[in-house]
């Protein structure tokens, strides 16, 4: 028998990482592009999955926003079906009107489609292909815009979709080896013209700014920066375990917080505290911006007898002597 490739190989290995522990005979969602990346963790899935006793399953979106994308998500569906997967769904999106910009309305319009497409089978797991490649570029963007330890943690290798676990298997894999996968077992990927348009702020780092630093600090450059996302996402973890014991401490008898407990907490667990308390208030995830935080924190640390903080989604922040509320509306 010929050996496994090393690629194909690495990938099956870290696709077995990610499914192991998941309800067994539940279905898994392969979000497939064409891309790959996307493909050589579709070939990895339907093998592994099926070893595991999970149904593999795969989507391909289409955000209608080339011409030929309706085809080029039919062909992955049609071959999807010969691979193997149990029940394949091709999906269109809209991606205008929705907020933000192109790469962000595409993405929220993607990711809302795979979660409508994992409930509608009762998938126990949504699989994406991000690369290590793509954790890289994430923390230069989160660098670029100054970004705070939320950001400077990239992409998880797990987090919730809407009820369902979103699983990243490839963010220790390099997108070379992803390429070598394909060329193995004889795939021919889509090359997506969005990944190298430079009015996308990702597409010009991964065309300049990542292969400048390789080229300035060696290749090890692009691990260095995944590692530091996963050790930036260990401490976020403490810090965020403690701002939840200490909101929890902090709830003053009349409602809202209590401006003594929160004088008393150190700097990076007080801002996620209040962040944290602006959402359970209301305001808008998306919109929440350290701006917003930081003039909340001004009402503990530097109160000068200043008026309401106007939060977005319409919360508006009070501190009434030696407390934080909302103010409510008459």
């Amino acid at each position: 028998m010929a050996a496994l490739a090393p690629p194909v190989a690495a990938i099956r290995v870290a696709v077995r990482r990610a499914l192991a522990g998941l309800p067994v005979g539940g279905p898994v969602l392969v979000a497939c592009s064409g891309g790959a990346d996307s493909l050589a963790l579709a070939v990895a899935t339907v093998f592994v999955a099926p070893r595991l006793g999970l149904v593999p399953g795969l989507v391909t979106v289409d955000h209608g926003l080339q011409t030929g994308s309706a085809v080029r998500a039919d062909a992955v569906a049609a071959w999807a079906r010969d691979a193997g997967f149990a029940f394949v769904e091709a999906v269109r999106v809209e991606v205008a009107g929705r907020p933000g910009g192109p790469e962000a309305a595409a993405r929220e319009a993607r990711y809302q489609a795979l979660t409508e497409v994992a409930r509608q089978h009762h998938a126990v797991a949504v699989l994406t292909g991000h690369t290590r490649d793509d954790q890289a570029e994430t923390v230069l963007l989160a660098l670029a815009r100054g970004a705070g330890p939320r950001g400077l943690a990239g992409m998880p290798a797990r987090r919730d979709l809407s009820g369902v676990p979103l699983l990243r298997p490839l963010l220790g894999t390099g997108r070379e080896q992803t390429r070598d996968a394909c060329a193995v077992l004889g795939l021919r990927p889509w090359q997506d013209p969005h990944n190298t348009d430079p009015s996308y702020a990702r597409s010009r780092v991964r065309a300049d700014v990542l292969p400048a630093l390789v080229r300035a600090l060696g290749p090890g450059v692009v691990d260095n920066l995944a590692r530091t996302a996963r050790l930036v996402a260990a401490d976020n973890a403490a810090l965020d375990d403690l701002a939840e014991a200490a909101l929890a401490a902090g709830r003053h008898p009349e409602g809202g917080l209590s401006v003594p407990a929160l004088a008393g907490l150190a700097p990076a667990v007080r801002g996620r505290v209040l962040h944290a308390w602006a959402r359970e208030l209301g305001a808008l995830p998306g919109a929440l911006s350290h701006r917003h935080v930081a003039a909340l924190d001004a009402l503990v640390t530097d109160w000068r007898g200043q008026g309401p903080t106007d939060l977005p989604g319409g919360v508006r922040v009070l501190r009434r002597a030696d407390r934080l509320a909302p103010v409510t509306q008459d």
